[in-house]
């Protein structure tokens, strides 16, 4: 038993980042309405981190807040801000303001307690084209190929996450979740040879199990969009 009532480790975790393109909170609290009423069963109540770097001029943050919270989704965190009022308004909202990349090393000059970062546990080499997984993906097990293609030749078992900035392939049984494009590259795709995944989705639109067409299901399949939407095809 631990001698001490907390302890603090470093983990981290796969969240959605919501980048924001408009300022009017009703513009907004509908286009989330849109997308979650497309994957209810995973979006509602998910914990999502906003991205405001697109936006300028006056923004009531308020009632952005409360537009994002309307539609159930949970906000843990605001990034990519950089107006002190606006900064100002968030943390007397009770949310904290998230640094990444660049700018959170540009603030090096003064000691500072960083939020995890918001990618999942396992991560690519920034450098290396492509992510090869030879072991089985664990439930619970997160791997996320950055800037690169993904490729496992194991089993992935329920509960565990396949996230990629490009390409999925799996050539294994596919139980768990596979998240291609997820930097919003929409000509990534999925490839699998035996699909029974939890979740599918490329650049954002998503399949939940129930969607995946049943004579697909157990099958070598490959999706890709097409048209803006999910599409599936067998995989010769």
């Amino acid at each position: 038993m631990s001698q001490t009532p907390i302890e603090f480790k470093g983990s981290s975790f796969t969240l959605s980042v919501v980048h924001l393109h408009h300022s009017q909170p009703e513009v907004i609290r509908q286009a989330l309405q849109d997308k979650i009423d497309q994957a209810p069963a995973f979006l509602l109540n998910a914990p999502v981190v906003l991205n405001v770097s697109a936006l300028t001029g006056d923004i009531n943050w308020k009632q952005m807040q409360q537009a994002v919270m309307a539609t159930g989704l949970r906000i843990v965190g605001v990034s990519g801000c950089k107006d002190e009022a606006l900064k100002k308004m968030i943390a007397r909202a009770g949310l904290p303001v998230l640094s990444e990349g660049k700018e959170s090393r540009k603030q090096a000059s003064a000691p500072v307690i960083e939020a995890a970062p918001v990618v999942p546990a396992v991560i690519a080499e920034a450098a290396s084209k492509t992510r090869i997984v030879n072991t089985p993906v664990r439930s619970g097990q997160q791997i996320y190929a950055r800037n690169a293609d993904l490729i496992v030749t194991s089993s992935v078992s329920a509960g565990a996450e396949l996230v990629a900035d490009g390409n999925i392939h799996i050539y294994g049984m596919m139980r768990g979740r596979a998240l291609a494009g997820v930097g919003g590259q929409r000509d990534s795709q999925i490839f699998c040879t035996n699909l029974a995944a939890e979740l599918v989705s490329i650049a954002g639109e998503y399949w939940m199990m129930d969607h995946i067409p049943a004579e697909f299901f157990g099958k070598a399949a490959r999706l890709s969009l097409k048209d803006g939407a999910l599409t599936i095809q067998t995989l010769n």
